[in-house]
């Protein structure tokens, strides 16, 4: 093997890690937060996680990839440790894939259709397809499964060019005198695991061993130990991405990792112990590239037969290996936590953004009932609570805005970028109504102190005024959680009718003072009631229009409210009913 078989040897596992990581990019994208919908499905019935596991492995092709998604769901509080170990398993099962659709390239036949069966003569097939797909079509779904066909011409490409570059290797005195070293299973697992924590892929590893299976020269007691320690130089990612998180999700990555290891030492001591009895002689006979992938498979099924039913014994020893030394206690009504790690999977970071953005709804939602209350029945020790939610409320709004322009950064699918557009729009007005429920309070407060009352007509007017302001709250909030349209384009035709009712409200007010029912410090404190009024329904308009202008794709706010404030028929009629509805 020359100095040029070596280029050609790094070139091929370049395109193969590259076509890997364009092909589960591209998966995933299609996923979108479907993925981490299925996360939080999950339940205490094993074969149901363990399908899961492997059905959102498949989809991103990597084990590492859904391991690395547990530690940062785990580290977020969104799952529990324990309820990970069953995906896990099925994440072990489902990686294998990729082996048995690389394993193909050492098929051998004559007929046209098995020979068709060969990545390497159909994936140039799909290499046209996808960039014809992604050239004409105007559709984002149809373009990323033109980006999976290409990555996986890539992939199938690299693959080539791997075996191409070890196949001299077959007859040269270092490759042989390897293959002697490599009789030592200790040895194999060594250099299994040790190449593809280097790599960070176990399925380039498998993608070069099967190249190697093709020399003739790999026997399948050779490629065992070596499939086993690959398995385990694989937690190599999720152990990297542990590191500063909270001791649960450490957790995940030492359960992952000590899955494999008792699985090789298992599995390992089996087959030797066996061997050694029974003498077997395909032991010692070469192996074609898909044998590498039914040994990647029987290990990982081996291994979940064996290790499923102590599961909770599996669960007691990391907990007993990763001691929560300094336990923390977290407050229930601090800011959720997103973590970084979810951006190796913008689906699911988009999805858990959009959770945050509705307990940030949630929250200047409550905080406005506080405040609302307050002029029903005054309490000082309400002003605390809401001062101190709505200092969460700026801490959700820096937190997630500065997340959410990392996330922008990432290849999102146009459904994703349209949620994180939404939720962009929206946090500013989440925060600001913060920043009104204190205003109420204070309003409340300088009611009380001075002990001003407003007229019986002004607090009749009033009582309508808030019973409108509630109404729209509880559209704008219930619209934003649940991604209703219709409910969203009820909000500004309600906006407009609170604004008549606080012109209305300022009109009587005048007319009251010239007639002197009302006092000119009770004027002030009601203009500034009213202007918080106003701004509040004003934020929620936003929020709603948000929430359509992501269905059409826009964002100008201007031509929407245009659009459907002038001879716009459905937006007379709801506003006709809530003017009947709010009457002075």
């Amino acid at each position: 093997m020359d100095f040029f078989s070596l280029i050609m040897l790094l070139g091929g596992l370049t395109f193969f890690l590259y076509g890997m990581n364009v092909m589960s990019s591209s998966l995933e994208k299609m996923a979108g937060g479907r993925l981490e919908e299925l996360l939080r499905k999950m339940t205490a019935k094993p074969l149901l996680s363990m399908a899961l596991g492997a059905a959102i492995t498949i989809a991103v092709q990597s084990s590492s990839a859904t391991t690395v998604m547990l530690v940062g769901l785990v580290n977020s509080g969104i799952l529990q440790f324990s309820q990970t170990i069953h995906i896990i398993f099925g994440a072990n099962i489902g990686t294998t894939l990729t082996a048995w659709i690389t394993g193909f390239s050492g098929l051998q036949s004559e007929n046209f259709w098995l020979q068709m069966l060969k990545p390497k003569n159909f994936s140039p097939l799909l290499a046209f397809a996808g960039i014809l797909m992604i050239m004409f079509s105007k559709k984002d779904r149809k373009k990323s499964i033109g980006t999976v066909f290409v990555g996986f011409a890539v992939l199938m490409y690299g693959m080539d060019m791997m075996a191409s570059a070890v196949s001299p290797l077959a007859h040269t005195p270092i490759f042989e005198s390897l293959l002697v070293q490599l009789q030592n299973p200790i040895l194999g697992v060594l250099i299994g695991m040790l190449f593809t924590a280097v790599i960070q892929s176990s399925a380039a590893s498998i993608g070069i061993l099967q190249a190697l299976a093709l020399t003739g020269s790999i026997s399948y007691g050779m490629a065992l130990p070596i499939v086993m320690g690959l398995n385990i130089g694989t937690c190599a990612t999720s152990l990297i991405s542990c590191i500063g998180t909270n001791v649960k999700a450490r957790r995940v990555a030492v359960l992952h990792v000590s899955i494999k290891i008792l699985g090789t030492i298992i599995c390992l001591s089996l087959f030797l112990g066996w061997n050694a009895i029974f003498r077997w002689s395909f032991v010692e006979k070469p192996l074609a590239p898909w044998d590498v992938a039914l040994l990647h498979t029987i290990f990982n099924l081996a291994t979940t037969v064996i290790l499923l039913p102590v599961n909770r014994q599996l669960i007691s020893l990391t907990e007993r290996l990763v001691k929560d030394r300094r336990p923390v206690a977290v407050p229930a009504a601090d800011i959720p936590l997103l973590d970084e790690r979810l951006l190796r999977s913008p689906s699911v970071a988009v999805s858990e953004s959009f959770h945050v953005s509705k307990a940030m709804c949630r929250q200047a939602r409550e905080i406005l009932d506080l405040s609302m209350s307050e002029f029903q029945q005054y309490d000082g020790g309400v002003e605390v609570q809401v001062l101190q939610a709505e200092d969460r409320l700026d801490r959700f709004e820096d937190r997630l805005g500065t997340y959410l322009v990392k996330l922008s950064a990432q290849a999102l699918s146009r459904q994703d970028s349209q949620v994180v557009s939404k939720i962009l729009h929206a946090i500013g007005d989440f925060e600001r109504l913060g920043d009104h429920a204190c205003n109420l309070t204070k309003v409340a407060k300088e009611l009380f102190d001075k002990q001003i009352g407003f007229s019986a007509q002004a607090g009749e007017e009033i009582a309508v005024l808030s019973a409108a302001i509630a109404e729209i709250l509880d559209l704008t909030s219930q619209a934003y959680m649940e991604s209703d349209v219709e409910l969203a384009a009820r909000v500004e035709p309600l906006e407009q009718v609170i604004d008549q009712l606080i012109a209305q409200i300022r009109d009587h007010h005048i007319r009251r003072l010239q007639q002197g029912a009302c006092t000119i410090e009770g004027g002030f404190i009601l203009a500034d009631l009213l202007n918080n009024y106003e701004r509040i329904s004003d934020h929620c308009s936003n929020v709603a229009v948000a929430i359509i202008e992501v269905e059409h794709n826009s964002f100008d706010t201007h031509k929407y409210l245009n659009g459907v404030k002038y001879g716009n028929s459905v937006f007379n009629e709801i506003y006709d009913v809530f003017d009947k509805k709010y009457t002075l």
